[in-house]
């Protein structure tokens, strides 16, 4: 991020230096704004949720387990013996690593999802863009994420979202 930066803001100074920076339009667009707002990548995003609803739900009702596990051993332990408490903690040990385990793996998967959205996403957001940067005229286009501050009337994210919204 850091190079990312000095590379952007060096560029602008070299154009600055030379006089020229009057010259060029500029433009910023936070690509994952721009996507994530699209109505299809809503729509996509809805379908992952939904498809990941079941995981999810399993990871709650695991941690609800845990948790009663947990307050019976509390609330219990005057009257259990040591077997049954060192039972009840295995228990929870167990539930507790397959819970951990679970939420990695939901983790990752919604992670591959929504990676999965932006690789689909690309080539329409890289049309949409060749098409503004046509009809405006913008001479460079860079990236929000590397800008400390971009005046609102440089940001083209609202503009690439419409148009993604149009070419669904």
């Amino acid at each position: 991020m850091v190079k990312r930066l000095s590379a952007t803001l060096l560029a602008f100074f070299c154009f600055a230096a030379v006089g020229v920076a009057a010259e060029y339009k500029f433009a910023v667009l936070d690509v994952q704004r721009a996507i994530g707002d699209s109505e299809e990548a809503k729509s996509l995003a809805a379908q992952v949720e939904q498809d990941l609803k079941e995981d999810q739900d399993a990871l709650q009702k695991l941690a609800e387990d845990i948790q009663a596990v947990q307050e019976r051993l509390q609330n219990d332990a005057e009257i259990l013996g040591d077997a049954e408490k060192r039972s009840l903690q295995k228990d929870i040990e167990d539930k507790q690593l397959d819970y951990e385990f679970g939420v990695n793996k939901f983790r990752k998967e919604l992670q591959d999802r929504q990676q999965e959205i932006f690789r689909q996403m690309g080539p329409k957001l890289d049309a949409v863009l060749t098409d503004l940067i046509e009809i405006e005229g913008y001479d460079v286009v860079l990236p929000r994420a590397g800008l400390l501050y971009v005046n609102s009337k440089h940001d083209v994210t609202r503009k690439v979202t419409e148009k993604l919204n149009e070419k669904q």
